[in-house]
């Protein structure tokens, strides 16, 4: 079978299913595993490479008023690849190929390949995912396999914070200029390792939020996890947190538990890399009960200097 996939995530799904060999094409934003790298790329971004946070947000909102995605099929080497399955997504109106123009290249491609469109709102929607693409490319018992392995790991965290006594006040911040809410199944994560979400809402998109509402919500952590931004790339936007009223302030800034992680690996990719999300997090949230597993990057816990309160940390 010849596999296109129009997202990281579903890359991410198609390769834990055991496809990789399989998979022909793939978006720019595709990044692991590293080989998919060297893969034929079949989308192109309309965002220009260096644009700051503020003026990606206007962006996507001013394609959001006319429906259009900020990313594009490059036809002439989808049709070269001439797949049989193209994995793409209908949840976020924005973050990849618009579904009605996938639907439409596909009807004009040669053998008319199948579409799957992967729609999660939820952990366990990102599990019933790995299960479609599975079915879809004929690997239903794999598809099986691998969800049974995350279930597992997802359950041992959930059992260990069930004997954290105090669970945190957390907001998961996933976009900083403006500052937006965490949604989705992000929510679902901070309760299960351990903590208490209290911004964002389970099975809810993100929303943009006032800073006001973040001052309000008094968190003892704020945990930043940028929606496609790598670490480094958060972090440039993380000064600028200093001068919001009320930063200093906050209990979380105050104790020293800001933490910053990659969020275009981890928690905006709904696949098989967000049970990884949730052990990262629980690590931050409750370290002594919680190990990191091996081969997983700790959280960033920013350091009094880079949170612009100098030594009043901790005090």
């Amino acid at each position: 079978m010849r596999i296109v996939s129009l997202l990281p995530s579903a890359t991410e799904i198609v390769c834990d299913l055991g496809l990789g060999d399989d998979l022909v094409g793939v978006t720019h934003e595709c990044d692991h595993p590293r080989f998919v790298a060297d893969l034929p790329k079949v989308t192109r971004t309309l965002v220009p490479h260096d644009a700051g946070s503020r003026d990606i947000d206007a962006l996507v909102r001013e394609r959001l008023k006319t429906q259009r995605a900020l990313y594009t099929l490059d036809l002439p080497t989808l049709e070269r690849l001439a797949p049989d399955l193209i994995v793409t997504q209908a949840l976020c109106d924005v973050c990849a190929v618009a579904e009605a123009e996938v639907t439409a290249v596909a009807c004009s491609l040669r053998g008319r390949p199948r579409v799957i469109n992967l729609e999660p709102m939820s952990l366990e929607g990102v599990l019933d995912t790995l299960r479609a693409v599975g079915r879809a490319a004929g690997v239903a018992d794999r598809g099986e396999a691998v969800v049974s392995d995350l279930r597992r790991r997802t359950d041992v965290v959930a059992a260990r914070s069930e004997r954290v006594a105090a669970h945190p006040r957390v907001v998961l911040l996933e976009w900083l200029d403006p500052p937006f809410s965490c949604g989705h199944w992000s929510p679902e994560l901070v309760r299960l390792a351990g903590g208490d979400e209290v911004i964002g809402r389970a099975g809810r998109p993100s929303r943009t939020l006032t800073w006001e509402e973040v001052v309000a919500a008094r968190p003892d952590v704020v945990f930043i996890a940028c929606c496609g931004f790598s670490l480094d790339r958060t972090l440039v936007d993380v000064p600028g947190l200093a001068a919001r009223p009320g930063w200093a302030d906050l209990p979380a800034v105050r104790a020293g538990r800001v933490y910053v992680t990659d969020g275009n690996a981890y928690f905006s990719r709904p696949g098989p890399r967000l049970v990884d999300s949730l052990e990262i997090l629980a690590h931050a949230l409750h370290p002594d009960v919680h190990s990191l597993p091996r081969g997983l990057p700790a959280a960033r816990h920013l350091t009094p200097a880079e949170l612009g309160v100098g030594e009043a940390v901790g005090a």
